[in-house]
C-alpha cells in the first residue's frame, strides 16, 4: 500500500519512467524465458546427436538421425559438413577433394548458429545497461520537483518534499529492479554461449577427422 500511495503522488514524468522501466523489466523477463529454453533444447538435443554421431559407422546414417534433433548446434554444422561433402563426391566418385572447403562451410555454419542460440541477447544487456539511467532521470527529476515545492510553498517540511522524494525513491528502485536480474542472466547467457562455441569448434575437428578417415 505505501508503494502505491507513493506512485500516486507521482508526477507525469515519474510515471512515463516507471512505464518504460516496467516495459523492459518485462521484455527482459521475456527475453530470459525464451533465451533459457533456447539453450535447454539446443543442449538436451546435442547430447543426443553426439551419442548418435559418435556410435553411427557412416555418415549418411546420421543424416538419417539429425532430423529430430533440429535443436542441436551441432546438427546445424553436421548438415552444413555433411552437404559440402555430398557437393565433392558428386563430381569427384567417392572422394573429398577439397577439406578445407568442409572446413570453412563447418566454419560459416558455427557462425550462424552462434548468431542463433545469442538472438535476443543483446537486449538484456541493452536492459542492464540503460534502466539505472533511466531509473536516475527519474531520480533527478523527483529531486528537482522536491525543490520547485519548497521554492514555491517556501516550507521544507516533510509534506512539501515527501511527493517529489517517493518520486525519486521509487525510479531509483524500478531501475534496479530491471537492470539486475538483466544482467545476471547476461552473463549466464554469455558462458552458455561461449560453452556451445567451443563443443562447436570440437565437433568441427571432430567431423574434420572422420572426414578424412573416410573419404580421403
Amino acid at each position: 500500500m505505501q508503494l502505491w500511495t507513493a506512485f500516486q503522488y507521482t508526477g507525469w514524468v515519474g510515471k512515463s519512467v516507471l512505464g518504460i522501466l516496467l516495459l523492459f523489466s518485462i521484455f527482459s523477463w521475456a527475453t530470459i524465458v525464451v533465451v533459457w529454453a533456447r539453450f535447454r533444447r539446443s543442449e538436451r538435443a546435442s547430447r543426443r546427436f553426439l551419442g548418435v554421431f559418435r556410435k553411427a559407422k557412416r555418415l549418411a546414417d546420421v543424416q538419417s538421425a539429425a532430423n529430430p534433433l533440429a535443436h542441436s548446434a551441432l546438427v546445424g554444422l553436421f548438415k552444413a559438413g555433411f552437404a559440402e561433402i555430398e557437393a565433392q563426391i558428386a563430381h569427384e566418385g567417392a572422394k573429398v577433394r577439397s577439406i578445407d572447403s568442409v572446413e570453412r562451410s563447418l566454419i560459416r555454419a558455427t557462425r550462424i548458429e552462434g548468431s542463433r542460440l545469442s538472438r535476443y541477447v543483446p537486449f538484456l544487456a541493452t536492459t542492464a545497461a540503460a534502466t539505472p539511467f533511466i531509473g536516475l532521470f527519474g531520480t533527478v527529476w523527483g529531486i528537482m520537483d522536491s525543490f520547485a515545492s519548497i521554492g514555491s510553498t517556501g516550507s521544507t517540511s516533510i509534506t512539501a518534499v515527501a511527493p517529489g522524494i517517493s518520486e525519486a525513491l521509487i525510479n531509483t528502485a524500478a531501475g534496479l529492479f530491471a537492470a539486475i536480474p538483466a544482467l545476471l542472466f547476461y552473463n549466464v547467457f554469455v558462458q552458455r554461449l561461449r560453452h556451445a562455441r567451443g563443443e562447436m569448434e570440437d565437433f568441427t575437428l571432430e567431423f574434420l577427422n572422420l572426414t578424412e578417415r573416410n573419404f580421403m
